[in-house]
């Protein structure tokens, strides 16, 4: 007699690996002094890792992508991002008050700092990213970015 494999589990929208299911889609994306680029983002490689694709240009001679795993032991999301600058970023962190909050520590001569990306002001067709900085362990946060998000698809 063979030994019965347990049910896959069931999904649901309480589950934390689909906290990010707002960010599926393809968006325009506009910035400050005209900024305007596209990202597309998607879920592949069995539903569990979000792709992004991020493209700044015309205005910007910018492209990234990210790949973003929700880490069932820890309970957070970790991201991947990686650009033509040459960068590769780890960010970590998780949904809360309606906000998905990643963040890295970067090491300074002056201590450490923060930095983090807020996906926030979350509705159906639209939403805001900002890109923050902390000298001061989270205390205060300056924005480095901003970017409104309108979804095409």
């Amino acid at each position: 007699m063979g030994i019965a494999h347990p049910p896959k589990p069931r999904t649901s929208r309480l589950d934390g690996a689909r906290q990010f299911d707002f960010w599926l889609g393809e968006w325009d994306c506009t910035w400050a002094e005209g900024g305007a680029g596209t990202n597309s983002v998607y879920l592949d490689l069995a539903d569990k890792v979000i792709v992004e694709s991020f493209d700044g240009r015309p205005a910007l001679e910018y492209q990234g992508m990210s790949f973003s795993v929700y880490d069932r032991l820890g309970g957070l999301w970790r991201q991947t991002w990686v650009d033509t600058d040459g960068n590769y970023l780890t960010f970590e962190g998780a949904w809360a008050d309606g906000e998905m909050d990643l963040r890295r520590t970067v090491a300074g001569e002056d201590g450490p700092t923060l930095m983090r990306m807020r996906w926030h002001e979350i509705e159906e067709n639209s939403l805001e990213w900002s890109y923050e900085r902390s000298d001061d362990r989270g205390e205060t946060w300056s924005s480095l970015w901003e970017i409104g998000y309108q979804r095409v698809l």
